[in-house]
Parts: structure tokens; C-alpha cells; sequence
């Protein structure tokens, strides 16, 4: 599929990865509309640090993907569908697990059953690593089993269901691309590597909870070219496809990591509030991306060091727009 004169709408443009995606596809001489959640200010969220040349050429529709109706306004007329909305902070799906029911489950099926009706001509349905669980075996495949160890990986388990679903059951071509770990900047201190960036960067404690789980890390420029690029891949439709590096690294490691790139001594407090229960915790994540590259043509660009290095530049650049000190679910 050629992106090049299509309508393409991005759900969930306003966050981390969506704005990213948005900033690519501008590039790609597409039509884009993004949907982002309605709020009485008027807040497009991360749209807003995109050039202004870009900004000036994105049709914005405000709404919720719980109310299908905005949902369907959204939908019709577009040509290509990447669904990126979703809830994804893991400690707020212990609080409020109904949330990420409506939004990642409901609201995936809203837009589900518009791309059926409109008849869309492809959907890229973001899944996430968690769904796997901690790893049965290494590097982790497509075929590994899903087990939800928290809500959040739950509610996205039954989304992909729903997304598998739709494309056996009404043909509609669906893809879905499972990254791992995403990082870069605008990402949100929910995740641990903003969360280690500005602790140092203001000063020498570190609050972290378990340091011993391992993560495969993407930076979000090579995860935005592989949801790019399962767009346009037509054999890719009804498959499933990991995004990952295939290399794993301990969150005790990514600190000293981090530590040592900003040239700076610290010291590690445990801090129970950021501990997972303990059979939620996900202990391993490394992703097999072989299909990626057989399928897709996709391997990552940017190593671990230089994606940290821009991010550690960026929230230099940025810090004044967060709050390190506080935990944020």
C-alpha cells in the first residue's frame, strides 16, 4: 500500500508515540487526521511541539474512544487507520482496571467496527510486549503465549483478540505490531527511562522500584518506521509482528547506563510505591524480530547509547515541563 495521496488517521496522536508517527507521515504526502481525547482546554498534547508547517496541514477531531460516534466521525472518509489511543500506564490499571476495559477494549472495538463499516483499506492495530507476560522462553516470537499479568496487558491482549477477530471474521486488513519497549523523547515519567533521565538530571537520588527485570529497548524513531512500514506491506495483513532490538538490558544496567552518559555519581532508593505486585511484575522481555525483517524489511537504526544520548538531550531542553521529585501512575 502506497501511503502517498491516502487519508490516514491517527488515533492517539496526541501522546508519545502517535505525535512521533504523525511528525513521519507528514512527510509521506498523505491527508492526516488525528483524533485526540476531547478536553475542555482544547489540548492537543504533543501535536503542539510539532513544527508548524506540520501542525498547519493536520485535520484535528476531539472526541473519545469509548463513544462511538466520535468514533465513526473520525473513521469515515480515511483510507488508512493506525489505532495508537489507548490507556497505558500498568500502575493506574491496578486502580481503575474498568478504565482500560472501556477505553483499550471497547474503544479498540469502536474503531474496529467503523474500519469495517467505511470499509477501510488498512488498519495497524498498536499492541505492546506486555501481552506476553514474562518470557517462557527467549528471544520472545509471535507464537509465545499471552498472559496478562496485569490489567493493562490484559485489556490489550483482548484488543488484539478483537482486532484478530475482525479481520477472520469480516476480512477487514488488519495489522497488528507489537513494539517492545519504546523510549525517546515526549515520553511520559510513567516510563522508567524519563523517569531515570530527569531524577539525575536534578540530582543524585535515584527512586526506582525493581531493578532486577530486564527490557528490550526501541527508540521511537525505529518503532515509527516499522508502523510505517506495516502499513505498507500487503503481506502483512492478518499477521502479527514484533518491534524489537533483540537485546535485553537489566533496569539496574539502564541506570548506570544513563548515570554514566550524563557523567554523574548517584544513589539508588528503593521506593515501594513503583514496586509491581509480585506475580505482576514482568520479569524478561526480548523480542524476536526476525518476522520483522523477513516480512517487514525492518531492523532497528539507533542503538541503546544513541537513542539515550538524544533522549537525555531532549528533556536537557525540556525539563521545566515535568516533575521528576513526584511518582506519577
Amino acid at each position: 500500500m502506497k501511503l502517498a495521496g491516502k487519508k490516514v488517521l491517527v488515533t492517539g496522536a496526541g501522546g508519545f508515540i502517535g505525535s512521533h508517527l504523525v511528525e513521519t507521515l507528514a512527510s509521506h504526502d498523505c491527508q492526516l487526521r488525528c483524533f485526540i481525547r476531547y478536553t475542555s482546554r482544547s489540548d492537543r498534547g504533543w501535536l503542539e511541539a510539532l513544527p508548524e508547517n506540520v501542525k498547519d496541514g493536520l485535520e484535528i477531531v476531539a472526541g473519545d474512544l469509548k463513544n462511538p460516534d466520535a468514533v465513526r466521525n473520525a473513521v469515515q472518509s480515511c483510507d488508512l487507520v493506525f489505532h495508537l489511543g489507548a490507556l497505558v500506564g500498568i500502575p493506574y490499571s491496578y486502580t481503575d482496571p474498568r478504565d482500560y476495559v472501556d477505553t483499550n477494549v471497547i474503544g479498540t472495538t469502536n474503531v474496529l467496527t467503523a474500519a469495517a463499516d467505511f470499509e477501510v483499506d488498512r488498519i495497524i492495530h498498536v499492541s505492546t510486549s506486555e501481552v506476553y507476560g514474562s518470557a517462557q522462553y527467549v528471544p520472545i516470537d509471535e507464537k509465545h503465549a499471552k498472559v496478562a499479568q496485569s490489567p493493562y496487558s490484559a485489556s490489550k491482549i483482548a484488543a488484539d483478540m478483537m482486532a484478530e477477530s475482525f479481520h477472520h471474521s469480516f476480512g477487514l486488513p488488519v495489522t497488528v505490531i507489537r513494539p517492545f519497549n519504546t523510549f525517546g523523547p515526549r515520553q511520559s515519567l510513567r516510563a522508567v527511562i524519563p523517569t531515570i533521565i530527569t531524577q539525575l538530571l536534578i540530582g543524585s537520588e535515584l527512586k526506582l522500584g525493581s531493578t532486577t527485570p530486564t527490557r528490550d529497548f526501541t527508540y521511537i524513531s525505529d518503532t515509527v518506521a516499522g508502523l510505517i512500514k506495516g502499513a505498507e506491506s500487503d503481506e502483512a495483513v492478518g499477521r502479527t509482528v514484533n518491534l524489537g532490538t533483540g537485546i535485553e538490558v537489566s533496569i539496574g544496567a539502564l541506570a548506570e547506563k544513563i548515570a554514566s552518559l550524563l557523567g554523574k555519581e548517584y544513589h539508588y532508593e528503593p521506593d515501594s510505591r513503583r514496586v509491581r505486585p509480585q506475580s505482576s511484575e514482568v520479569s524478561r522481555l526480548l523480542a524476536d524480530n526476525s518476522l520483522a525483517q523477513s516480512l517487514l524489511d525492518w531492523k532497528p537504526q539507533v542503538s541503546l547509547a544513541d537513542g539515550l544520548n538524544r533522549t537525555i538531550e531532549w528533556f536537557r531542553e525540556n525539563l521545566r515541563g515535568f516533575r521528576p521529585q513526584e511518582y506519577a501512575i
